[in-house]
């Protein structure tokens, strides 16, 4: 079974979906404005099959595949994974249970399995998001009752195309706080890509304005039929509460169709893992890369 790549573009929205938001598979990386915003990064390639999506990516020289499946990965697809690979096959993202389903695949495999914490996916439920119920989230809801207090006529208004330049100004005022780097460009010319093709993604954004001027924005996209994946959310920093309040309508103006949100990774940074741990996420989605060589 000799898969066959092509380079990733939009036309591939609705076969690649039409596999990822029924295979229950939350990672963001299957979120298909994800794909398509970072392609240029990584050079994605996608196969779709009949019951799975590979993707294979290339990035500073090295090769890796991803593969969203509602099934355990088959000895079929293993050994065409490996043949496209010349075997030496680095395939990343797997849950734990996908990842330990490889050992028991083939014997003459040599199959090594690195866990990587900083890749773990925060998902939640809409309703905790939203509602913020429990003395666990005594201090979010503090946050919020505050920001109120003090700004009693902010607006929800989603969003938009009329309003990506808001965005794009508050973006900036965002990067004034960060050093330059290739990822804080790559991420612009994500977040362009995004605008670019807002509708035919399927992007749903929502966004805080205090006295006509936007200070928060969020958007995000399905990448199951009940998750939704928040991509992007920008605050500025010198509105207290301002994170928290958009995060807290977003999910409260969200499709009921939504039972869950991903917030996506940590990255190893303290404070942002600080900060996704305390709103008690419902599910650590696992990250592991496997690397599996053919014993001669």
């Amino acid at each position: 079974m000799p898969l066959s790549f092509h380079q990733l573009t939009l036309s591939d929205r609705e076969a690649v979906q039409a596999v990822t938001l029924n295979a229950g598979r939350r990672n963001c990386n299957y979120t298909f404005a994800n794909l398509v915003g970072w392609q240029f990064w990584y050079y994605t390639e996608v196969c779709v099959l009949n019951d799975a999506v590979v993707l294979r990516y290339t990035h500073e020289g090295e090769r890796a595949y991803m593969v969203c499946t509602a099934k355990d990965i088959s000895k079929e697809l293993l050994d065409a994974l490996l043949d496209d690979a010349q075997g030496n096959l680095t395939i990343i993202g797997l849950e734990d249970s996908q990842a330990s389903q490889l050992y028991t695949l083939h014997s003459k495999l040599s199959t090594k399995i690195e866990q990587i914490r900083n890749q773990y996916d925060y998902i939640y439920r809409r309703a905790d998001l939203a509602e913020l119920h429990g003395s666990h989230l005594n201090a979010k809801r503090n946050h919020i009752h505050r920001f109120r207090a003090e700004h009693p006529d902010f607006e929800y208004r989603p969003l938009t195309p009329e309003l990506f330049n808001e965005c794009r100004r508050l973006t900036e005022i965002w990067h004034e706080e960060k050093e330059f780097s290739e990822t804080i460009e790559a991420e612009h010319r994500v977040m362009e890509t995004i605008f670019s093709n807002w509708d035919a993604l399927g992007m749903i954004g929502g966004s805080i304005f205090i006295d006509g001027k936007m200070v928060a924005f969020t958007y995000g996209a399905a990448v199951t039929n009940d998750t939704i994946d928040i991509c992007v959310e920008k605050a500025d920093r010198r509105i207290e509460g301002a994170f928290a309040i958009i995060n807290q309508q977003f999910a409260e103006h969200l499709p009921e169709q939504f039972v869950y949100l991903n917030r996506e990774e940590d990255m190893g940074i303290p404070g942002l893992r600080q900060a996704k741990l305390s709103y008690h996420p419902e599910i650590l989605l696992t990250y592991n890369v496997v690397h599996i060589t053919k014993n001669e």
